[in-house]
């Protein structure tokens, strides 16, 4: 398929389309993606299910019939391409849009719940109390949820900060640590394997499948996170649902 100056538009799969705006981890780019998402969810696409943003590319998902239906699905192409022209959302966040939601992150750092605190900090020169603040005080925003239901991707972390995987991942996870990878920060849903260098853990429940949204967190919220101490994880854990 054809590429304008701003996106390639691409078939994904049977019933896919795969809007690619770049192939690198950049907050400016990522924010060109969501900007996309929120014109296209208005849109009122025939046959569309799902929106799927990463950190470069939207995946736009349809239903079975519209899949099937040349004729229909390069009409849905023409239209993708008309509303994106006419907001402007291929090349820049919109202007006027909404502010993000903010969602606070209650973390308890080091220890048991954070074991790669220090080796973080000793990485990037500074002593833990100082990575704690930095940490913290990061404005990050969810550029994408993925690896498991749930697990926010997110940029904003301070340079400083950044850290390389574990050389051998880790088989057991707990659920809500807080990790680096890289220069990228998540958390873990549920306990799973990982990579990622653990600095602290949040006692927040990320993934609820009986909730609704299952997710505590969407892609293009912002994220802050605030340190607590063991009694205040112990207390919020036992309130979490």
């Amino acid at each position: 398929m054809a590429a304008s100056p701003a996106f390639a538009l691409e078939a994904m799969g049977e019933s896919g389309l795969l809007l690619r705006f770049g192939e690198r981890i950049d907050a400016a780019l990522n924010a060109r993606v969501h900007a996309a998402a929120r014109v296209l969810r208005d849109a009122a696409l025939p046959g569309l299910e799902d929106l799927v943003p990463t950190y470069a590319s939207l995946l736009l998902r349809f239903d079975a019939a519209a899949a099937a239906d040349a004729a229909r699905m390069r009409e849905v192409e023409r239209r993708v391409r008309a509303a994106l022209a006419a907001a402007g959302a291929a090349a820049q966040p919109i202007a006027g849009d909404a502010p993000a939601r903010v969602v606070e992150i209650p973390v308890c750092y080091g220890g048991d719940c954070g074991p790669d605190l220090e080796a973080v900090a000793a990485h990037a020169g500074i002593d833990a109390s100082t990575l704690i603040a930095r940490h913290a005080a990061g404005d990050y925003r969810v550029a994408m949820l993925g690896f498991a239901p749930g697990f926010p991707y997110l940029l904003g972390l301070d340079p400083a900060l950044h850290a390389p995987r574990l050389a051998t991942p880790r088989t057991r996870v707990p659920a809500g640590s807080v990790a680096i990878g890289g220069a990228q920060a998540g958390i873990y849903p549920r306990e799973l394997p990982g990579g990622w260098r653990i600095v602290g853990r949040t006692p927040l429940v990320l993934f609820d499948a009986a909730r609704e949204p299952p997710c505590l967190l969407a892609p293009g919220d912002r994220v802050r996170f605030r340190a607590i101490d063991a009694a205040e994880f112990a207390r919020l854990a036992g309130a979490a649902p």
